[in-house]
């Protein structure tokens, strides 16, 4: 599955300090790949995600993203 058309230049614009880019999602990472691709590999991509239909708390999403940065370190 694809998004189209799909934000690919919003990625340019990434500061080229950002540790991590986070594809956070209700699926199990259907656009991740397109996050990859748009990134070039200039960062890691990570995924979070919920299925369901349940959304996650902006709790869960913060815990989540700080867990993955200590990950980094």
């Amino acid at each position: 599955m694809s998004l189209w058309p799909f934000p690919e230049a919003a990625f340019d614009q990434i500061c080229p300090s950002t540790k991590v880019v986070i594809s956070a999602e209700l699926s199990k990472g259907q656009l991740l790949d397109d996050v990859k691709r748009a990134v070039c590999g200039r960062f890691p991509v990570e995924l979070i995600y919920r299925t369901g239909g349940i959304i996650p708390t902006s709790l869960e999403v913060t815990q989540k993203a700080k867990a993955i940065l200590e990950g980094l370190k």
